[in-house]
């Protein structure tokens, strides 16, 4: 017979259908871009996008791009990172070419409560993390409930 101290421990979220429907949208123009579509004319690098209770966290993937060959901006709760890929120079012939060079873009729109103001970016070991700080409003709190 389980006890209430043997019982698993579940943690109630907030489920916000919003959220899915961003997700379901995100996913879309990923399917759309891979395949040529109409919204993006240079190529995306790959990225991950983590969501703690206090920011956003972007990874993306930038391998043998130096900092300042990256742009990066944020507005209407849109992160921007743009750059270029730059070719090395070779001193013999090159065979085969599978690399990426030239401009890229990266753009995902975060939730309303990401903060323009508290933005900040590290570019290490080939991966740009840009960290988007989340408004204190929708930060969770504990209630502490009274009585007799």
């Amino acid at each position: 017979m389980a006890t209430r101290q043997d019982s698993p421990r579940v943690t109630a979220a907030r489920w916000d259908p919003f959220r899915d429907l961003e997700d379901v949208y995100e996913r879309v123009g990923q399917l759309m871009d891979a395949f040529g579509g109409p919204g993006r004319a240079m190529p995306a690098p790959l990225a991950d996008l983590e969501e703690t209770d206090d920011a956003y966290i972007v990874d993306i993937d930038l391998p043998n791009v130096r900092r300042q060959d990256v742009d990066l901006e944020m507005r209407d709760n849109v992160l921007r990172v743009s750059g270029e890929y730059k070719e090395r120079r070779r001193s013999g012939m090159v065979r085969r070419r599978n690399r990426r060079s030239g401009p890229f873009e990266y753009a995902i729109a975060l939730p309303g409560d990401a903060d323009p103001e508290n933005v900040n970016a590290t570019l290490f070991d080939g991966t740009l993390t840009a960290r988007v700080g989340r408004s204190s409003a929708s930060r969770p709190r504990r209630i502490e409930v009274k009585g007799s």
